[in-house]
């Protein structure tokens, strides 16, 4: 594995029993940015039982995301390694290395029961560093040669690169992704999350994912009210995953779970300071706003002739997250610190 680099170091994570080799790539995505290089124990993470997802199992090659997207429901997870929820988040990356043989060997276990597996559910797989350490090629194939069923959550079109591993995986298993795209309104785009690929790139994915014979959907979220739910803000985004093929289109209100509530309350004084009201009756009392709210957020997004994706699906509108905080899934080599 070719990495450019202009300088090394060690460091110790909570949870991890070797040292971290840091590095800095010289490249204007990646400026005050360090990335850890571990070697995982384990890549399958099993969701608690608690948890209301539609799957039991997920990976997460990357922890921390360069996306910094304000509203960010993982940040939280970034503190269970000694970092902090905010800039931390976004500027210490961990990379798990050898991901790929760790998640080959796990699925040839005997006791491996061949579940469904969803990649993109803490931090982006395709965020930037994936274009250097090239990770996901090797979980894909993974994936294939196990028959493994599963699903793919991201913000980038760099998956694209993989498209003919996932045509592979789908001649022999079932597998189907979703791009997460919250808005078209340039504005909100870039002051909600500003290292993000641009939004009409992810809509281009989504096509050529459906061409090539990828189930592939739209999510819109997080819905933020005020900021990202007017009709001449939602319609444009509908007919433009419609004429995507978006084979489902689902939307979540905001949340904010943990830290993320001051991070996301800091940004807006800033943003949009006249919201601010607003935002602190809707989440007085917790986490989520009120089922009233999110009802109307999720309808907004609802329109004839499309569907929900598959892991919303059989919920109604407003019942897609729990009335109360739930704890992430946890990574395997921190369940120590719990």
């Amino acid at each position: 594995m070719e990495i450019d680099r202009t300088e090394e170091e060690e460091a110790r994570l909570p949870g991890y029993r070797d040292p971290a080799v840091v590095r800095r790539f010289d490249a204007p995505e990646a400026l005050d940015v360090r990335f850890y290089e571990i070697r995982a124990k384990s890549a399958l993470n099993k969701v608690p039982k608690a948890s209301k997802m539609p799957f039991r199992w997920t990976i997460n090659p990357y922890r921390g995301c360069s996306h910094a997207c304000r509203y960010c429901f993982a940040r939280p997870t970034h503190t269970y390694l000694g970092f902090d929820a905010g800039r931390d988040f976004e500027r210490e990356i961990v990379v798990k290395v050898n991901a790929p043989e760790v998640v080959r060997a796990e699925l040839a276990r005997p006791s491996w029961k061949g579940e469904h597996v969803a990649m993109g559910t803490n931090t982006d797989p395709y965020q930037w560093v994936e274009s250097r350490y090239k990770l996901m090629p090797g979980i894909w194939e993974a994936m294939r040669d196990a028959r493994n069923p599963c699903s793919i959550l991201t913000k980038s079109p760099l998956l694209l690169r993989d498209l003919d591993l996932m045509k592979e995986i789908a001649q022999v298993t079932q597998i189907h992704a979703n791009l997460s795209i919250p808005t078209l309104d340039a504005k909100a785009w870039r002051a909600s999350e500003p290292h993000t690929p641009h939004p009409r790139a992810r809509l281009e994915a989504v096509a050529e994912l459906n061409r090539a014979g990828i189930p592939t959907g739209v999510l819109i979220a997080p819905l933020m009210p005020g900021i990202n739910d007017a009709p001449e803000q939602i319609e444009p985004l509908l007919e433009a995953a419609a004429e995507a093929g978006a084979t489902g289109i689902g939307g979540i209100a905001l949340h904010l779970r943990g830290e993320v509530k001051q991070i996301f309350f800091d940004w807006l004084r800033g943003y949009r300071p006249d919201l601010i009201e607003e935002y602190e009756r809707l989440y007085a009392r917790g986490a989520y706003a009120p089922k009233a709210e999110r009802a109307r957020l999720a309808t907004l997004v609802r329109r004839e002739g499309t569907t929900w994706p598959s892991r919303f699906r059989n919920r109604e509108p407003g019942e897609d997250e729990p009335d109360q905080p739930e704890r992430p899934a946890v990574e395997p080599e921190q369940q120590a610190l719990f």
